[in-house]
């Protein structure tokens, strides 16, 4: 489903619950290390592909300095708002950007309140 197919008061709150989520810093932070995930973290092709799998959370943790409840957390409200998407890997959750839900989310806040130009 899209979320630039109507404009509606359900499109207005995926918005309002993404920008939420990018509100708090450290957040935010995550969502960028992840746009370029082999600069950012640790990358070990032999177990996983962090454009198609992830970064797995304990890197994400490492690279943060934040506890591992925390980072959890931050990774599940980022997850809710449709910004990262997990895979389990073993015991392990790994998390990637969900680069067409960030372009549809984009794409609706542009045409809610103005065009990127």
């Amino acid at each position: 489903m899209s979320v630039v197919a109507t404009n509606t008061s359900e499109d207005s709150s995926t918005v309002v619950e993404a920008l939420k989520a990018l509100a708090n810093p450290v957040r935010w932070q995550i969502l960028r290390w992840l746009r370029e995930p082999e600069r950012n973290f640790p990358v070990q092709p032999e177990i996983t592909d962090p454009y198609t799998v992830g970064v797995c959370v304990s890197h994400i943790q490492e690279r943060t300095g934040l506890a591992q409840s925390t980072v959890s957390a931050y990774m599940a409200t980022l997850e809710r708002a449709g910004l990262v998407r997990s895979t389990r890997v073993g015991k392990w959750t790994h998390y990637r950007r969900d680069e067409e839900r960030i372009s549809e989310l984009l794409d609706l806040m542009a045409s809610e309140v103005g065009d990127r130009t």
